[in-house]
């Protein structure tokens, strides 16, 4: 990281290494982990950025009913409170959940990720329980920092069109938008679900509370965004309640994963500043996987990566003179790494990972990013 100029690094505690019950007895050799993790950062000028939760539940609280039962909730303030009690003296960025929606559709919707729950009823909860339980985490953090802190929530959001110019799918699209964007968007600003989301799954949602509503919409000293693509749709009856599905357009750009869609994070952002008004913005993910392998000349030469980069960085700075408060900018990812449900299939590191010897490899696109920070902006080559 300082080779390559890095200013800052984000970087997440699992939660079953600090408490491995989930509550009661501290693991210390976890915490010292990250201690030591912090310390190097600052002893190298670079800012740690943590964020507390990256759907890595202890087991023993997922026995207990995990995020669909409300105790859950606290559970995860309490654990914040250990965290930060800890590394708050010299950690001042933080951010409580890393895309809650991908723990609700992923995880209890659909089930491709754990705890691999189908339930639309239970997967409303958990949305409703995990916007609580940021709202409470900063509660938590703010009195025990012992400096002063910023804390925000990363949100993984899309700007969503219709497939066609049907009025069908344009109504698709408001659907999926409101279930992807607005349905954790809304709460956090406004401490209220979108009137059309409570009209379509009113009969799912938990009703919240005007007490819920003053914890989750507690105001956020920065909205972490993630985005990877836009998402297309168009209307489908077979699916049930948002009758839409997502699609890939004929015409488009693909990686490993998805479009490729630049355009989207311009047209996100100012979405975002006009509608929520937030004070400050992070971009804490944006990146492609490509199949990358080391060269003949021992090096990794990733041009669409860089091809990637350059075009989003590149929309993201038309989006700050537009007068988005872009405060901040993180590759996904620092290293190869694991993909969750995709394994280690998935490359998206700046720095190639041999998995059999560990040996690590700058990548072209680690090198192009270096001149990216020492230049504080976009570069052409």
């Amino acid at each position: 990281m300082a080779e390559l100029g890095l200013r800052a690094y984000r970087f997440s505690i699992s939660w079953p290494r600090v408490l491995p019950e989930g509550i009661g007895k501290v693991n210390s050799a976890g915490l010292d982990f990250y201690e030591r993790l912090v310390d190097a950062l600052l002893a190298n000028e670079i800012e740690p950025v943590i964020t507390l939760y990256h759907w890595d539940l202890p087991q023993a609280i997922q026995d207990r009913g995990g995020w669909i039962s409300r105790e859950t909730v606290h559970y995860f303030a309490d654990y914040a409170r250990v965290v930060v009690e800890r590394l708050g003296d010299r950690v001042s960025w933080w951010i409580t959940h890393n895309e809650p929606s991908a723990t609700v559709i992923l995880g209890h919707f659909f089930g491709y990720h754990a705890p691999g729950i189908q339930d639309p009823f239970a997967a409303l909860r958990v949305g409703y329980h995990l916007l609580l339980s940021h709202g409470n985490a900063i509660e938590a953090i703010r009195p025990v920092a012992r400096r002063p802190v910023r804390v925000g929530i990363t949100l993984n959001l899309s700007p969503v069109h219709p497939a066609s110019n049907s009025e069908a799918d344009y109504m698709a699209a408001q659907r999926m938008d409101g279930l992807l964007n607005r349905m954790f968007l809304d709460p956090l600003f406004s401490g209220r679900y979108p009137e059309d989301i409570q009209a379509r799954f009113g009969f799912l949602l938990p009703e919240i509370s005007p007490e819920d509503a003053r914890v989750i919409s507690t105001p956020l000293d920065f909205l972490g965004v993630n985005y990877y693509s836009r998402t297309v749709v168009r209307h489908d009856p077979g699916f049930p309640l948002v009758e839409a599905i997502q699609i890939q357009p004929e015409e488009g750009e693909y990686s490993q994963m998805g479009e490729i869609y630049p355009m989207g994070i311009h047209e996100l952002l100012l979405r975002i500043w006009k509608d929520y008004c937030p004070s400050s913005i992070l971009i804490t993910e944006n990146g492609v996987a490509t199949p990358d392998v080391v060269d003949s000349d021992g090096q990794v030469h990733d041009d669409r990566r860089i091809g990637y980069l350059r075009d989003h960085i590149a929309q993201v700075h038309r989006a700050i003179t537009d007068g988005v408060p872009v405060q901040g900018y993180f590759v996904w990812s620092l290293l190869d790494n694991f993909e969750w449900a995709f394994g280690y299939s998935m490359r998206f590191g700046l720095v190639y990972v041999d998995y059999g010897s560990l040996k690590r490899i700058i990548k072209d696109s680690g090198y192009w990013y270096a001149q990216v920070i020492r230049e504080n902006g976009t570069v052409s080559c």
